[in-house]
């Protein structure tokens, strides 16, 4: 089942629930999923494509919930908050901080980096192989202390 189709199979479930906030949600997905496709790039939206569009859609929601929080507007932050879970949902499972060490430790082992300068080719494998299952910035700060150490 693609992603359009279990956003629209939620979205019923939501008009009949009336759920507003997630309905709300999960129009935003389909928009944004609707322009991906027609971006006039020609390319087939794939299920990485829709991985990366769901995590920009909770990173974008996040860093406004951030803002928001810094003016005190805790309503609005408290509205991102709600989108932030009902888009989460669509995620696959993340991993924990130590599942992400271990695996990008075997990553640094397998491709032999030994230093900062590395870094680049140990991140390209990582988002590769764990990129869907993690925050980026969390991959990215792991790299630096396994290189760093």
């Amino acid at each position: 089942m693609t992603l359009e189709e279990k956003v629209q199979k939620k979205m019923v479930a939501a008009m009949k629930a009336k759920d507003k906030d997630q309905l709300r949600t999960l129009r935003a997905i389909k928009s944004e999923l609707l322009l991906l496709k027609t971006d006039g790039s020609g390319d087939e939206v794939d299920e990485a494509k829709e991985l990366k569009l769901i995590q920009k859609m909770v990173k974008s929601r996040q860093e406004s919930m951030d803002i928001y929080q810094k003016e005190n507007r805790e309503d609005l932050a408290e509205k991102e908050a709600i989108e932030i879970e009902h888009i989460k949902a669509f995620l696959p499972a993340q991993l924990s901080t130590e599942e992400v060490t271990a695996a990008i430790t075997a990553i640094i082992e397998e491709t032999g980096a030994s230093s900062m300068a590395d870094m680049g080719k140990v991140m390209g494998i990582a988002q590769q192989k764990i990129g869907g299952q993690a925050d980026g910035k969390t991959i990215a700060q792991i790299v630096k202390q396994v290189l760093a150490s």
